[in-house]
């Protein structure tokens, strides 16, 4: 059976980790003894997560001419993940971003988006035929709004599915995206920012009943160790429970989320399946440093499914 092509948009970063024994606190300095260089972004990594679980995915967005653009390409190449498309702009640099993780694998991020916000509608328009050849779009909102509403749009026009990883919630998030979205991806913190609700268990339920009243069809909220929450057109509403990892990073845990529900949506599963799929995927990535060399293969992931049955 022919695989069915996934399309991700979005950013490529990449990351500079550090290692830390707590996150600092304003005007606190602290010392580290560990820095590395990976390549990120959430766009990036979940092309990067599909590419490693065997999907047939590839890869818009915008790097600078430089050698970070290199490391970017190399490892999605690695992957699997057609690169072929990445946009190359002048005088802007790929983007950059800090990660510290502290000893509990908590991060914190600050990202500097460079070339990441020079990608344009323009650039989605003379890449058209990527989404009339693909069968899903996954986004996030790490390039520039605009950009993104476009490129939905533009998918829902052409009939294909579209996955938004609503993240970083940006203030003025734009209500005509809800719209051309099929499955919202949050988490706890995201849906409270979306909705104006808090993140307290309680809240979760009304808070995406209250997405479901925007237009998006499927809310996956993600709650880190309490599990999966999931309001669905498709299988109506349901806790799925998380898998008990000891955590030592969970930088790219949701983005590999993400790309795992992808690929088995495109396998013919539906939402709930796939989730509980996408659930093993990110335990695995938490228990790993870094954000695309965390990644499982997909033969890591049936192990993994089988150590669980067993």
């Amino acid at each position: 059976m022919e695989k069915k092509k996934i399309l991700v948009i979005g950013s490529l970063n990449i990351d500079m980790v550090i290692n830390v024994d707590h996150t600092p606190v304003t005007g606190e300095t602290i010392l580290s003894d560990h820095m590395a260089m990976v390549p990120g972004g959430k766009g990036a990594n979940q092309a990067c997560a599909a590419g490693c679980l065997g999907a047939d995915v590839v890869m818009l967005g915008a790097v600078g001419e430089d050698a970070y653009a290199d490391m970017q390409r190399e490892s999605l190449g690695k992957a699997g993940v057609d690169v072929s498309y990445l946009v190359r702009k002048q005088d802007v640099s790929t983007g950059l971003a800090v990660v510290t993780v502290n000893r509990d694998g908590d991060n914190s991020i600050v990202v500097i988006s460079g070339a990441n916000m020079a990608l344009t509608p323009a650039d989605i328009d003379a890449n058209e035929s990527l989404i009339r050849e693909c069968e899903l779009v996954i986004l996030q909102l790490e390039i520039p709004l605009d950009t993104v509403c476009y490129a939905a749009k533009r998918a829902k026009e052409l009939g294909k599915k579209v996955v938004l990883d609503p993240a970083p919630v940006p203030n003025d998030f734009p209500e005509e995206l809800y719209q051309y979205v099929d499955i919202i991806k949050p988490n706890e913190t995201e849906l409270a920012r979306l909705t104006g609700m808090g993140s307290g268990d309680a809240d979760i339920a009304p808070a995406a009943s209250l997405l479901r009243g925007r237009g998006v069809k499927n809310v996956l909220v993600t709650l880190g160790e309490k599990g999966v929450y999931l309001d669905s057109e498709e299988c109506g509403r349901c806790m799925i429970p998380a898998h008990k990892v000891r955590a030592v990073d969970t930088t790219a845990a949701g983005d590999s989320f993400t790309a795992a529900l992808a690929m088995m949506l495109m396998q013919g599963k539906d939402i709930r399946e796939a989730a509980e799929f996408a659930n093993c995927v990110s335990a695995i990535v938490v228990t790993r440093e870094g954000a695309q060399s965390s990644i499982p293969t997909l033969e890591e992931v049936i192990k993994y499914r089988e150590g669980l049955a067993s």
